[in-house]
């Protein structure tokens, strides 16, 4: 449909305003161009992080030290509940013996001996034989929640992790934009100083979906390892309550 807002009166154009335009757009092309944009190597990181303000240096170290707490949370995590999986396959076998035999004290000792959740979860149901069977299966399943609670410890900061950092890397790209716009605003037409704005945008995005990635990935490994271990704690209960209600026992 026609418009006639639309056509342009060429004899009221500014011509100063338009090559003023004309030359901030023509900055942005070159920044975004720049070949030390386009390679994220350890100078360019440590030459783009001396030129940012002060808020994407504080938000590039908050990210960063995110980061190392997911490292560390990951690899603690992991080693305890990988040890936490590594059960004897002879361990139910040999309470069973004892139990039957009625060597309730070589049961004890032989889950006092192994640090594993599965041990001390029949260690204390093994410490109630002579009660109900009601009261052994409380202190069982009581254990059971005691040594998940243990095996999910800071599982929780992970998550809060892997949807913090990337929120914190976004706002770095906003306070990084609007650096970028008020250069513009004041007709700076530096490339070297409209630098600072845009890395500061491009490094706290891609450090914090970094770290957020890192801390996703983390969290979902160690959940799924503890589901494991939770499976294998309720597989040996059963058999140990099997065990107790056995017409042998």
């Amino acid at each position: 449909m026609y418009n006639p807002q639309c056509i342009v009166d060429r004899d009221n154009v500014d011509p100063q305003k338009s090559v003023l335009y004309f030359r901030k757009f023509q900055t942005m092309g070159k920044v975004f161009l720049e070949p030390s944009i386009l390679s994220l190597g350890p100078s360019f990181i440590a030459k783009s992080f001396s030129e940012m303000g002060f808020i994407g240096q504080g938000v590039i170290v908050i990210i960063l030290l995110l980061m190392i707490v997911s490292i560390y949370i990951t690899i603690e995590r992991y080693l305890l509940i990988r040890k936490a999986n590594n059960l004897d396959d002879s361990f139910m076998h040999r309470i069973r013996e004892n139990v039957l035999n009625g060597n309730v004290a070589a049961a004890k000792d032989l889950c006092s001996r192994n640090t594993s959740p599965v041990a001390h979860m029949i260690g204390k149901g093994v410490s109630r034989i002579g009660r109900s069977l009601r009261d052994i299966k409380e202190a069982i399943e009581n254990q059971g929640s005691l040594e998940v609670y243990r095996l999910e410890k800071n599982l929780n900061i992970l998550a809060t992790i892997s949807g913090a950092a990337p929120m914190l890397g976004f706002l770095g790209t906003v306070t990084g934009m609007i650096t970028t716009f008020a250069n513009l605003a004041e007709g700076n037409n530096a490339v070297d100083q409209l630098m600072g704005g845009l890395q500061e945008s491009m490094l706290t995005t891609v450090f914090g979906l970094i770290a957020g990635i890192i801390a996703y990935i983390s969290y979902n490994l160690l959940s799924s390892m503890v589901q494991k271990t939770m499976f294998l704690m309720e597989d040996k209960a059963v058999e140990f309550i099997d065990l107790l209600e056995s017409p042998s026992n």
